[in-house]
């Protein structure tokens, strides 16, 4: 973010928080986020939120046991801030994409384009989709944001198979964001895209 960016308003209500690598990723499952997830929500007192992951289907099991999956809370005493951690280096381009309401959020894929990539220390990751939660699936010190945007790559090297690379934003309530702006309004007219 440079200077001008901090000081713009119509910036303040998207800020970059995190970003999630899985590395050599080998699990039998895509590498997309889970495409279905009204089997499951992230409300905490849900029969069907995360305490209870682990039991609702004999393959996530492994929830039971985890501590560090999604939802995650980035808690100050947890989380290490590296200042030399490098930059971010990103080249998004203009493409056709698809926006769908999968019932749980808002998502936004590529088909047959190039959307552009980003590269983490001499991987490419190209854009594969974006998708909206609200509010906010992972937390900051215990606070939930408005809206949460997670950016999906997938590695172009042959050799980091089921690679991905996740980008998320928290958003925060204030000035409008342009994009945000030209979607919401088709949202309600969508339906739902049922598995």
């Amino acid at each position: 973010m440079n200077a001008k960016q901090q000081t713009n308003p119509n910036f303040v209500s998207a800020c970059l928080i995190f970003t999630f690598l899985f590395l050599s990723y080998s699990a039998p499952v895509s590498a997309d986020e889970e495409e279905n997830e009204r089997e499951f929500d992230y409300l905490e007192n849900s029969e069907k939120g995360p305490s209870h992951w682990g039991d609702l289907k004999m393959e996530w099991s492994a929830c039971k046991n985890g501590v560090l999956q999604s939802p995650v809370d980035l808690s100050s005493q947890r989380v290490k801030i590296v200042n030399k951690a490098g930059e971010l280096k990103k080249t998004y381009k203009p493409c056709d994409a698809i926006l769908r309401n999968r019932g749980h959020d808002i998502s936004l894929k590529w088909h047959n384009c190039d959307a552009g990539l980003i590269n983490i220390n001499g991987t490419e990751y190209s854009l594969q989709q974006v998708h909206w939660h609200s509010p906010s699936e992972h937390t900051i010190n215990g606070a939930r944001y408005a809206l949460e945007l997670h950016m999906v790559h997938h590695s172009t090297d042959p050799n980091f198979n089921h690679s991905v690379a996740v980008i998320g934003l928290l958003y925060k309530l204030g000035a409008p964001d342009a994009f945000l702006s030209k979607v919401t309004p088709l949202i309600p007219k969508m339906n739902p895209v049922l598995p």
